[in-house]
């Protein structure tokens, strides 16, 4: 980013991640030379990532910086907004600001990691203020699907700023309290610059609904149910926990937690003061034991996640727990898009075993944790500000999220992609440069940029397979045997098998043999050769281009290097 000789004081919005995405949420704040993130998120990867499962954005560009980041702000406990912690603070090395229960389910996560103790959590009261370096910021609680979602309302010299979180308007939330639009509205009447807000639901018309008028809607449902059910939600929707548990209870049957986040939940939970009146949950080797009619299991895995507990339950896997004909599985969430495929794989294998499969196109099993666009209304006439920015949206709703805050008589509208810097001020919102953005994945226990050669050559062998050609030759470039191959994932009847190898090595071995004697001699030059043979004749039988490691073994150096081998052992 080029330094101006205003920017000192100028009050800059940059998003590294959320914005033209549902997922991984990083924003950074900038005024008198200072920087606040708020948020530090995950995505989870799909199958055009093979080996990976978690995706958070490259920050990069505000490690540069981590000598003037004053601190971090997490908005709440979804994973999309702190679950990069982990793997990327580190690198920030910054204080953390957070309400208790958010911070509870953050020490849970930091005890995994060696330096998680160096971690300073400061823990903010609910309607909390904290000055974060020139940043004066409130916590306002809000409703969500999880308890502790807090829009922060940032005051400093140059403006005030809403930034929204994710919210809805409950007017009837089972766990935590609804949201004082009182508090929302005072802060509007001291005059509010910009509304930093959530787009996920922006297409919806009218209001997100209750999670009272779903906890009735499955009583209903599990009531005409006589064998085993399986409530497949977010681990982190703690009201949606708290409903089945009461259900259960009602229904005379015990409640059982699949899935380990579900049990980091409701640990940190009842830690911070929820759940107290929910039932004792069984683990899922104790429930194993019930009769069908008397259990109800509380499942991860309402995205389709491999390794998530209804997943490892349809595919016969789980150790403890079975469905089988005349079961039911009920999926109480939201299709994430992009998740349609694995969801339908689940559901599909239970429904082969005779398993009832209910999701929310069959049944009233689900209400939105983000805002309609009655309530994005309501925010608008609350906060009254002079610009809107869309966040927390792919491209498509953050546009319509601009056009409908003009609707609203907002005088302007910007919606940023990530890495857009944005100045806010009495003129308006201006785009006064990008600055570089990507993503890391974490493969194994290692980040890595996402469009790194490795993770291009993996995706390249996913799609196309992949061949390795082994050559012994003299040191005159003389072949001393046909070529060997090696293919995996190459289908063609013509080279499947130890015979396709076999044609396709002696096939090789006479493109070599034409070469010049001055390519044969040369490694780089005959690695490269063989590649492009090897490319042609695949692509005549497959029409695909795999990757190909080619090996050269020269005689004399293979010689000499068994014998230094030889030597080695008889010392």
């Amino acid at each position: 980013m080029k330094v101006r000789a205003s920017e000192h004081e100028e009050l800059l919005f940059v998003p590294l991640g959320g914005s033209g995405e549902i997922g991984m949420n990083l924003n950074l704040y900038h005024y008198a030379g200072a920087w606040l993130m708020v948020d530090l998120g995950i995505t989870f990867a799909d199958a055009s990532d093979p080996g990976i499962d978690v995706v958070m954005p490259d920050p990069a560009f505000i490690v540069e910086r981590r000598q003037r980041l004053s601190g971090l702000i997490l908005t709440h406990a979804h994973e999309d907004h702190l679950g990069a912690v982990p793997y990327l603070w580190p690198q920030l090395e910054c204080p953390i600001y957070a309400t208790p229960f958010t911070a509870a389910i953050l020490r849970a996560k930091l005890v995994e990691v060696e330096w998680g103790h160096r971690v300073r959590l400061i823990e903010v009261p609910l309607g909390g203020r904290v000055q974060v370096g020139p940043f004066d910021v409130q916590f306002l609680s809000i409703t969500h699907s999880i308890p502790e979602s807090n829009a922060l309302a940032i005051r400093t010299p140059a403006g005030n700023i809403l930034h929204s979180g994710d919210w809805k308007l409950d007017p009837d939330p089972l766990l935590g309290e609804a949201t004082n639009r009182e508090s929302f509205a005072a802060f509007g009447r001291e005059g509010v610059l910009a509304l930093v807000c959530d787009s996920t639901n922006v297409f919806e018309r009218g209001r997100s609904g209750s999670e009272a008028a779903v906890a009735a809607s499955l009583e209903d449902l599990i009531a005409a149910r006589r064998g085993r059910v399986a409530v497949a939600t977010f681990a982190s929707h703690l009201a949606r926990v708290q409903t089945v548990a009461r259900i259960a209870r009602a229904l005379g049957r015990e409640t059982a937690l699949v899935g380990r986040s579900l049990w980091r939940t409701v640990t940190a939970a009842r830690e911070t003061g929820y759940l107290q009146d929910a039932p004792r949950f069984l683990s899922d080797d104790e429930a194993a034991y019930l009769p069908p009619d008397k259990v109800l299991f509380i499942c991860t895995g309402c995205q389709g996640e491999p390794m998530a507990a209804m997943a490892r339950i349809a595919g016969e896997a789980h150790p403890h727990v079975v469905l089988e004909e005349g079961d039911t599985a009920i999926f109480s969430s939201k299709v994430i898009p992009g998740n349609e495929r694995p969801i339908a794989a689940v559901q599909n294998r239970l429904i082969a075993k005779g398993v009832e499969v209910i999701g929310e196109r069959d049944h009233f099993v689900h209400v939105s944790g983000h805002p309609a666009r009655d309530e994005l209304a309501d925010m608008y006439g609350w906060i009254r500000p002079r610009i809107s920015i869309p966040v927390h949206g792919e491209a498509r709703h953050l546009a319509e999220h601009a056009k409908f805050a003009l609707s609203l008589q907002v005088a302007k509208a910007l919606a940023p992609a990530n890495g857009t810097v944005v100045r806010l001020s009495a003129d308006g919102a201006q785009v006064v440069d990008y600055v570089p953005v990507g993503r890391l994945v974490l493969d194994g226990d290692r980040l890595l940029p996402a469009e790194s050669e490795v993770l291009r050559e993996r995706r390249r062998m996913a799609v196309a397979g992949h061949i390795v050609a082994t050559l012994v030759l003299t040191r005159q470039g003389e072949l001393a045997a046909a070529p060997r191959i090696a293919m995996a994932g190459i289908v063609d009847e013509d080279l499947s098998g130890v015979g396709g190898e076999a044609k396709l090595g002696l096939a090789l071995g006479e493109d070599v043999a034409r070469l010049p004697a001055l390519t044969r001699r040369d490694d780089d030059r005959l690695e490269e050769a063989v590649r492009r043979a090897l490319r042609q004749r695949l692509k005549e039988h497959t029409g695909k281009r795999p990757t190909i490691r080619v090996e050269i073994v020269r005689l004399g150096e293979a010689v000499r290097a068994a014998a230094r081998e030889h030597h080695a052992r008889s010392k």
